[in-house]
């Protein structure tokens, strides 16, 4: 509970007020009431000579007596009696014959019961009025404010994030310092007449930095920053979104130069018309209102929204146009230096051993985004506090590294020997297929040690960033899918369930190969839809697929070609190679883990694929017989210092599912 914002609420002084009013009306009633005494009491002093008044108050069974000698220090005395006594009570009062008399009397409500029936309801009353209109006052969250903006001002008690705690995002921070140098010094830009853009879309998949970025431009340029998710513009009630629009913007327009940041803008700026119901979606009109006070800023106000989404493909065009969200700016999974500058980042404050190195590090994890290179570091560092270390080291950093591709290690998951060996067999086809294509990446790791939901796995991956995959590069990624299967096959004749995961991966890069990178013959350059695309915007829902019967049937049969291909060459090279394949499932039955040492030693003499034939869209067209041009080498020195080190293992996630650890059942 919040100490000073319960101290700051006036309810709670006016409780304690009518608090102390309620026990001073009791003390002061209680002053000079008669002393309360036992009817056995009463009935023996009216025996007695010392009862000079008695006043009977009828209906309430009481009896008042004033004494002439004071009965334990008072001379005012009072009992009651049941109705049953009434008769003896009457009688030892007429014995008593007291001096002054006696009196019956009925029930009366005294002063303060008068007083208290008629002030504790004005003083509930009273309390209800004033919760009420303080709530219908108060913050965003209360009675009648359901149209205020959510949106949070980070303050000077927030801690500030500034350009040097962002890494890997060298183009972005490039962009939006444009962003920061117009909110301290607008005239430098009016004087030319430029014209800063009024909304920053950051794209880009999660973890990449985003919010981070944003909070970065708000932390240098010292201007109001406020904050709120998409999500909290929609509520049960119509028109809210649209209201809480128009006061964020309000408000940020009456403290310019101020910047807005909407997190994940896609909840409520989709494509309109994409919604699953009729009518006019609450969540349109929220767009239509944001659309309105983007367009409609004064061009002097020195407000600019930025805006954070990892899906960019479903935002309304409207949204994106010049004059909106004018600049988008990608932000990526980070490079190899970029990997490296982030891990030295989130490294401070971690003791790292003399021997870690964090380009090895950043080789190790490519495709990892900075949330991924953060999650390492700190795994890596959870594992050193729990072994009791004082230093942070490369075994730990490797178990990091496992741990966010694949899970933890399943310790108390006991395997048979004939489970270990088809895993063995398994994961050694993955392998042997991978090594003895030509257009593969190096095998860095083996394992048949369970982790996470995987029995094993083999891990494959490039020695460099890559952006673009040709197509013999996907077709030997099929071939090293099918590598698992294949050896179960050759050498079980019995194949297990632990390919599930190999052969949907598989199909899943067939069928792009076939309708969206027009990789095959039969079919041809051209794209036929994206995999539950357009069905998760439910943007055609009802427009169902855009070509016929034939020609899907023609794209099952290009993609069971592709299939079969990889799965004949899968079965080619593991049969030729049948003496490496058992020395590899041995070494991993007594070693359970090797290392790319290791499996480079086990594979000096392995026997490669053949080149495959060369391939043309088309037969019609003659193959050329020039060769490419030589890139110029512009930096010898430049490229020297790209290269790995002999001793560091390369790794990387493959785009289409080559690299990445493969969950394994057996």
């Amino acid at each position: 509970m919040d100490v000073k914002k319960l101290t700051r609420n006036p309810l709670i002084y006016v409780a304690l007020i009518g608090l102390l009013l309620f026990g001073g009306f009791l003390l002061i009633s209680n002053l000079g009431a008669p002393k309360q005494i036992t009817t056995q009491e009463g009935l023996k002093l009216l025996a007695g000579e010392s009862v000079t008044e008695v006043v009977t108050t009828d209906g309430d069974q009481r009896v008042d007596m004033t004494l002439s000698k004071a009965f334990e220090g008072s001379e005012n005395v009072q009992f009651y009696y049941v109705e049953a006594r009434a008769d003896e009570v009457v009688k030892a009062i007429n014995d008593a014959d007291p001096k002054d008399g006696f009196n019956d009397a009925v029930p009366r409500a005294t002063w303060f019961d008068g007083i208290l029936s008629l002030l504790l309801p004005l003083v509930l009353l009273g309390l209800l009025f004033w919760w009420l209109l303080s709530s219908m006052q108060g913050g965003g969250g209360k009675v009648m404010q359901f149209g205020k903006s959510k949106a949070k001002l980070v303050n000077k008690e927030t801690p500030t994030v500034t350009f040097a705690d962002v890494a890997g995002a060298d183009e972005a921070i490039e962009e939006l310092h444009e962003i920061k140098e117009f909110l301290q010094d607008p005239g430098k830009f009016q004087a030319i007449g430029a014209r800063i853009p009024k909304g920053v879309l950051l794209y880009g998949p999660p973890g990449t930095g985003k919010t981070l970025l944003a909070r970065a431009v708000a932390g240098e340029a010292g201007a109001p920053f406020y904050s709120i998710s998409g999500s909290d513009f929609v509520e049960m009630f119509v028109g809210v979104g649209a209201s809480r629009v128009r006061d964020l913007f309000n408000v940020a327009k009456e403290n310019s130069p101020a910047i807005i940041f909407i997190d994940e803008i896609d909840a409520v700026g989709r494509h309109r018309g994409a919604g699953m119901g009729g009518g006019n979606d609450e969540r349109e009109q929220t767009l239509n209102q944001m659309l309105v006070e983007m367009d409609g800023f004064d061009p002097n106000a020195n407000v600019i929204v930025i805006a954070a989404t990892n899906r960019p493909d479903i935002l309304d065009p409207a949204l994106l146009r010049p004059g909106r969200f004018d600049r988008q700016i990608g932000v990526d999974a980070p490079d190899l230096r970029g990997r490296q500058k982030i891990l030295e980042v989130h490294s401070k404050g971690k003791p790292l051993a003399k021997s870690v190195d964090l380009e090895v590090v950043a080789r190790k994890t490519p495709g990892f985004t900075g949330a991924d290179l953060a999650n390492v570091l700190n795994e890596a560092a959870l594992l050193t506090a729990r072994s009791n270390a004082q230093l942070v080291d490369n075994r730990a950093l490797d178990e990091a590294i496992d741990r966010v591709i694949a899970g933890p290690q399943r310790r108390t998951r006991v395997m048979k020997d004939k489970e270990k060996l088809i895993t063995a067999y398994h994961e050694g086809g993955h392998a042997l297929a991978a090594a003895a294509m030509n257009y593969t990446d190096p095998v860095t790791k083996i394992t048949i040690l369970p982790r996470g939901k995987a029995l094993g796995y083999t891990m494959v991956l490039p020695l460099d960033d890559k952006y673009s995959v040709t197509r013999n590069e996907l077709q030997d990624q099929l071939t090293y899918a099918m590598g698992g299967r294949v050896a179960e096959e050759i050498v079980f004749h019995d194949p297990t369930t632990g390919a599930s995961n190999d052969i949907e991966k598989a199909t899943s890069i067939a069928r792009k190969m076939v309708i969206e990178y027009g990789m095959t013959t039969q079919v041809g350059p051209v794209k036929l839809g994206s995999e539950g695309g357009d069905m998760f915007v439910a943007r055609d829902m009802g427009r169902g697929r855009e070509y016929s019967e034939k020609v899907a049937e023609r794209v099952d049969a290009e993609v069971r070609a592709l299939i079969e291909q990889a799965h004949n060459e899968a079965y080619e090279v593991i049969s030729a190679n049948r003496e490496i394949l058992d020395r590899l499932a041995l070494a991993l039955l007594e070693e359970e883990t090797l290392d790319h040492n290791q499996i480079a030693e086990i594979f000096t003499e392995i026997k490669k694929l053949p080149e495959r034939p060369l391939w043309l869209s088309s037969e019609a067209r003659p193959v050329s017989e020039r060769p490419p041009i030589e890139v110029p080498k512009k930096d010898v020195s430049l490229a020297a210092t790209v290269e790995a080190p002999a001793a560091a293992p390369r790794t990387q996630s493959g785009s289409a599912g080559a690299g990445q650890a493969r969950p394994a059942t057996a």
